[in-house]
């Protein structure tokens, strides 16, 4: 086997293996490159830790003849015995190279996964340390069906290529792993304007969007009573009630304020894209009634709804706002102030979710006009429209038990 394609692939590697547009096509490049080298691969397996909530790290499987496959593994996964008894793991803990020939005795197969391996046909198996430059170790394997395994010339080969290659996977873990990050705490949308350069304090633009803001109602009362632990775990699954929903119906979420949440959900202007994302705005906030409602809450002696929702549809201004040097990806305007108004007038009125006349007209008969109301703010009375189909024996009453003159007045 010639050194000069080894070099040449190591060149390749060292100037970013910038022809690869994708991680997983930075592996399947790599793979046949080394088959052209005359390297009998295969099946290659690169395992990615990251810094994510709920995911221990990435896979990347290329299997020969075959597309990368890319899965994700949770993070519950390094508790189970497969794991902590595998390669992987033995090599994150003591960071050297393991060599198994399976053309020996099946009796050497001192992991579970040389097994199945050597079932396939596998002939031998080399698993290297991905040294990164901040100490971390990941992991790629190598594996080949050859009559006679690896030659010595060819784990030499496989050898010399994996500290470049680990310079290359290190930066693709570094983007996921920026990228992971903004996803989690600032959005997914909101991520990406951060990473493609939108960073400077006033970088804003006007956006239209359908507005949710929500909040558990009596929340002061149960943080005074209840344990702070059980108190994090009630917002957590609280908020489990509404994030999803709010995602998978094209929302955004950009801030949790206690028990409060703010989010958005952009929308063209037209009225037919409009009514479009308002109806499914508020089949999201029917689902998250219906999850909250399910959910084991500690509730106050009275039993009443502990959630509420107010919906509006607006121009909003959305981007960099704060100090020089701590800022908050966000959005301002009249229209957040109204719905803010609404969602205070919620908790009044004993609503689960309230909406303007704006996000009304787009929602059909769904939703019905509960009356006017001088909301702090606006010069005039706003006019708020409730569930059609709800009926609450607190909606004529305030939170102390007097009647509502809704006419008179004012909320927030």
């Amino acid at each position: 086997m010639p050194d000069a394609p080894i070099d040449t692939m190591i060149g390749w590697l060292i100037d970013g293996a910038r022809s690869a547009r994708r991680p997983q096509d930075v592996l399947s490049q790599l793979c046949d490159q080394l088959l052209a080298c005359g390297i009998p691969l295969w099946r290659v397996a690169v395992f990615v830790r990251t810094l994510h909530p709920h995911l221990m790290g990435r896979r990347f499987l290329w299997r020969h003849g075959e597309e990368v496959q890319v899965g994700e593994a949770p993070n519950a996964i390094t508790q189970g015995a497969e794991f902590q008894e595998s390669p992987v793991a033995r090599i994150y803990s003591t960071g050297r190279a393991i060599r198994r020939r399976l053309l020996d005795s099946p009796d050497d197969d001192d992991f579970a996964i040389l097994r199945e391996l050597r079932a396939d046909g596998i002939t031998d198996y080399l698993a290297s340390p991905l040294h990164f430059s901040n100490g971390e170790i990941h992991v790629v394997t190598w594996t080949t069906r050859a009559a006679g395994g690896f030659t010595d010339q060819q784990i030499r080969a496989l050898e010399s290529v994996v500290a470049p290659f680990a310079r290359v996977a290190e930066v693709w873990a570094v983007r996921r792993m920026a990228t992971n990050l903004l996803d989690t705490y600032v959005g997914n949308q909101t991520g990406a304007r951060i990473l493609a350069g939108q960073i400077r304090r006033g970088d804003t633009e006007a956006i239209h969007a359908a507005i949710w803001l929500s909040d558990m109602r009596g929340f002061t009362a149960l943080a005074d009573r209840l344990p702070a632990n059980v108190l994090v775990d009630l917002l957590n699954r609280y908020f489990d009630c509404q994030v999803p929903t709010i995602a998978a119906h094209g929302g955004e979420v950009l801030k949790f304020m206690g028990d409060g949440l703010l989010a958005i959900f952009p929308v063209a202007r037209d009225d037919g894209a409009v009514v479009e994302v308002c109806r499914k705005v508020l089949q999201a906030a029917g689902e998250a009634r219906a999850n909250v409602a399910a959910m084991a809450t500690p509730q106050d002696d009275d039993g009443r709804q502990r959630f509420a929702i107010a919906l509006h549809v607006g121009e909003v201004l959305y981007g960099n706002i704060g100090g020089a040097n701590r800022l908050d990806f966000t959005c301002i305007g009249p229209a957040v102030n109204l719905a803010a108004r609404i969602e205070k007038l919620a908790a009044a009125l004993g609503r689960t979710t309230l909406a303007s006349a704006e996000f009304a007209r787009h929602c059909g008969a769904a939703l019905a006009p509960v009356g006017e109301f001088a909301l702090r703010g606006f010069d005039a009375a706003q006019t708020v429209f409730g569930l059609a189909d709800e009926v609450d024996a607190s909606t004529n009453a305030d939170p102390n038990g007097r009647p509502w003159q809704p006419q008179s007045e004012t909320a927030g």
